[in-house]
């Protein structure tokens, strides 16, 4: 009788197996992005890999919710910034429902970002202007389109991608019509700070017209 060794191997695995930053909430700033930027160069000074990654989450016509991985752009007053094709699955899901959640995990720290709040579109020229500004492998890939649709062999995508990265090299000021680039301005962002004795501090931030704009809070673990 084999005996499935995946709980075993589950149960194993430790949790923030490091010292653990202390966070006082009372000294947080006025604003959440003043705090995002701080974690932010928290996180990269600690070593943690890829920190501008997160997960974004959105719903279909139907409501039904959808989560990927996806690479931040920026984070200021306007909001936090991430791009992608407005035909991809998320493109026409956030062009449905125009309201998503974002997801900041940072083990090294053992600390959490989460937000929520409407998604508008910036101005073509401004999506444009980013992608510009990135790598010649990130215009290929836009470049390259059609992201989400069904493919039929994975020789069809090395073939697009190599005319891609051509392109790319010839053209880094080429065109990609459907690339967008997308701001999240959040109706409220939480800020948990993981605990050795599971005292965890959770602090959030609410969209307010009063107190300077944000009502912050606390929340039990």
């Amino acid at each position: 009788m084999t005996t499935d060794p995946f709980p075993a191997l589950l149960r194993a695995q430790k949790v923030w197996d490091t010292e653990l930053p202390s966070f006082d909430p009372a000294t947080a700033p006025r604003t959440p992005v003043e705090l995002f930027h701080g974690w932010f160069a928290d996180a990269v000074a600690a070593g943690q890999p890829e920190p501008h990654t997160m997960t974004l989450a959105t719903t279909d016509e139907a409501g039904l919710p959808d989560a990927r991985t996806v690479m931040l752009h920026g984070a200021d007053a306007e909001g936090w910034h991430f791009a992608s094709h407005a035909t991809s699955r998320k493109g026409r899901q956030l062009a449905a429902r125009p309201y998503a959640a974002l997801h900041f995990y940072w083990p090294a720290r053992a600390r959490q970002i989460r937000l929520r709040g409407p998604v508008a579109t910036a101005p073509h020229p401004e999506a444009l202007a980013d992608l510009h500004a990135r790598t010649t492998g990130a215009l290929a890939a836009a470049l390259v389109g059609r992201q989400s649709e069904v493919l039929r062999s994975y020789e069809e995508l090395t073939r697009a991608s190599d005319a891609a990265w051509d392109r790319a090299a010839a053209q880094p000021d080429a065109d990609a019509p459907s690339w967008t680039l997308y701001v999240l301005a959040p109706d409220e962002v939480e800020f948990f700070q993981g605990d050795a004795r599971r005292r965890h501090v959770r602090l959030r931030y609410r969209a307010t017209e009063q107190q300077g704009g944000w009502a912050r809070e606390l929340l039990w673990p």
